[in-house]
């Protein structure tokens, strides 16, 4: 915390960090949400920086303000000033100070209990981590690539359901693959982004040293947090193997196998992830490969891409929930805007942002008008019978 502390102060809270590049709404998941300045970037850090100054006291509700961040990275698309990229490890920095010393709401400790004693935030079993995995083999040395899963593929119902689909694709495809099935670890993204440094550096090396030991090369993620950090963060600790998201993969082997998809005829809209889009400038793959579906059309949603709205899921609140609430929900406030396109599916590409958004459907009673579908759950639709 002590990199970012003398430098907080340069927020002057301008506001840019509320909005997306068109000023047409409000864009940070917890301002939107909150209405109230404490909840958007620069009332946060202002607070931070008081809190730091001792000018105000800790208090469980200074904890939560900090924490209702998604991290989604908005505030950094939309700052003007030049310490624009670091704002988001202000944020973690600051998570981090709270974290040693014992300082943070009841939610996010439950979280890291949950993760260091089961291996996973929803507090599974190791044993039925692979319990979804029909059609997955364990990962052998040779394999062209290991499968990451994560948590949320692992062992909640939509996310296993997506990783489902994904292994029929690329079964279907012809690709050398394996799971770690029960060996698997949680990959630690939202336990960096929550500030939890000493069980992040656990995680990273138990993943790294498990990797090393089976002769991993190559890795493909079902989740963009899993691919965000073990490409950003796992190579400090001697993850040198190559990282994709599986729309990466998926994006180059219908242009090099020319697969013939059947038609699936649907107007779709497509949902950026925040650890896809904004932090990783991954956004043409997933509508190409929407678009090489026949019979699909494409629709944009008035906020997407860099100016996506997050779903609220981000920095561990699909578990920790500190965002929930009533139709200011992020995740709510996402699918009237799918809606109102007209879609019939509003597309995602990570497990996150699928069960936020399913949940987020039902709530809205939209259920007999949009669906949500991961993309590979699309592709595997479209796949020829077998």
């Amino acid at each position: 915390m002590q990199d970012y502390a003398s430098q907080i102060h340069r927020c002057f809270r301008c506001g840019y960090c509320k909005f997306p590049s068109d000023y047409s709404s409000f864009n940070c998941p917890s301002y939107r949400r909150f209405r109230f300045d404490s909840y958007s970037t620069g009332g946060r850090l202002w607070l931070v920086h008081a809190w730091l100054r001792g000018e105000i006291e800790w208090s469980e509700h200074l904890a939560e303000i900090l924490y209702t961040c998604t991290t989604c990275k908005n505030c950094v698309e939309q700052c003007p000033m030049k310490f624009a990229p670091d704002i988001v490890e202000w944020i973690v920095g600051a998570r981090s100070d709270m974290v040693e010393k014992g300082r943070i709401p009841q939610r996010v400790a439950r979280f890291f209990e949950a993760v260091h004693g089961y291996g996973n935030p929803l507090k599974r079993l190791r044993s039925q981590r692979a319990a979804w995995a029909d059609g997955a083999r364990e990962y052998a040395p040779g394999d062209e690539y290991l499968l990451y899963i994560g948590c949320l593929g692992s062992y909640d119902e939509n996310g296993q359901k997506m990783a489902g689909a994904l292994v029929d694709v690329l079964n279907a495809s012809g690709v050398s693959f394996g799971i770690l099935a029960e060996e698997e670890e949680c990959c630690g993204n939202e336990i960096y982004m929550l500030g939890e440094m000493g069980l992040f550096q656990s995680l990273v090396e138990q993943n790294v040293g498990r990797f090393r030991d089976l002769g991993v090369r190559q890795v493909i993620t079902l989740c963009p947090h899993g691919y965000n950090t073990m490409k950003n963060h796992y190579p400090a600790s001697g993850g040198d193997f190559q990282v994709y998201h599986y729309t990466q993969v998926l994006d180059d082997l219908i242009k090099k196998t020319g697969v013939k998809l059947s038609s699936a005829a649907a107007r779709v809209t497509y949902h950026d992830p925040c650890f896809l889009g904004r932090y990783n400038n991954i956004y043409e793959q997933p509508r190409r490969i929407l678009q090489g579906v026949p019979g699909i059309e494409l629709v944009e949603m008035e906020r997407n891409r860099k100016d996506a709205f997050c779903c609220g899921g981000g920095s561990g609140n699909f578990i920790t929930d500190l965002l929930a609430g009533g139709e200011d929900s992020p995740a709510r406030t996402r699918v009237r805007e799918a809606h109102e396109t007209g879609a019939d599916i509003l597309a995602v590409a990570c497990p996150g942002c699928l069960t936020m958004l399913t949940d987020a459907v039902k709530a809205e009673n939209l259920d007999d008008k949009l669906v949500v579908k991961d993309m590979s759950q699309i592709l595997s639709a479209a796949l020829p019978a077998r």
